[in-house]
């Protein structure tokens, strides 16, 4: 048995149009006939408000809200232009070379946690000599164009970010030798590989341009 046998023998053009007339039937009078069966409330119940996370504390349900930081602070007083230019460039400065130290801190503290499970010396000298390429490979291209005094301010905010001073990394990752030497060539431009970073005097305002740059205000 098939299932022709079950359809009546009508002709092609009924057969079409009935499935098409139930369906019709169903969309136009289907809506009224659940209405019957469904109770809705003619008055709404439902405070005004928004949905928050909650925690139970000493019985009572606090309420969560997560806000957003808000930075306070206030202006400088230039004493001159010249100290209004030193700010502006500050902030640029800022701005261009603080996300290479974030991503080269990243880096090192993983090449750190992985140095930890290395025993054997030449093994991680050769590791370091890998480290070393994959670092150049990235960023050597993008640092060539970086000015004398936005290289003195990469070096101090990798020193903020790691708790490391620039000469401190080479003399790890190069040896004493050649620490000394890049040394020598960085105070020839004025920089100091040893320098350490100051939030609170001498970096003041390098600071105060990052709160700046990483609350989006610049």
């Amino acid at each position: 048995m098939n299932c022709s046998e079950y359809i009546p023998s009508t002709n092609n053009h009924n057969r079409i149009k009935t499935p098409a007339l139930l369906l019709l039937t169903l969309l136009l009078f289907g809506s009224s006939l659940f209405a019957q069966d469904v109770q809705v409330p003619t008055t709404s119940t439902t405070q005004p408000g928004y949905k928050c996370r909650a925690e139970i504390v000493n019985g009572d349900t606090v309420p969560v809200v997560d806000l957003y930081d808000v930075y306070v602070y206030t202006e400088f007083v230039f004493r001159n232009n010249r100290q209004r230019e030193q700010w502006t460039r500050i902030k640029h400065n800022v701005k261009k070379v603080y996300p290479y130290a974030i991503l080269a801190a990243a880096k090192l503290k993983e090449y750190d946690r992985i140095l930890e499970h290395m025993p054997d010396e030449k093994m991680k000298k050769a590791y370091l000599r890998v480290c070393e390429k994959d670092l150049k490979n990235q960023f050597e291209d993008e640092l060539k164009d970086l000015s004398i005094n936005q290289g003195r301010v990469l070096m101090k905010l990798i020193d903020r970010e790691t708790g490391k001073t620039t000469y401190e990394i080479v003399k790890e990752m190069r040896g004493g030798f050649e620490a000394c030497m890049w040394q020598a060539v960085a105070r020839i431009f004025g920089n100091n590989m040893k320098d350490e970073y100051d939030a609170n005097i001498e970096d003041i305002m390098i600071e105060r341009a990052i709160k700046i740059v990483e609350s989006g205000q610049f």
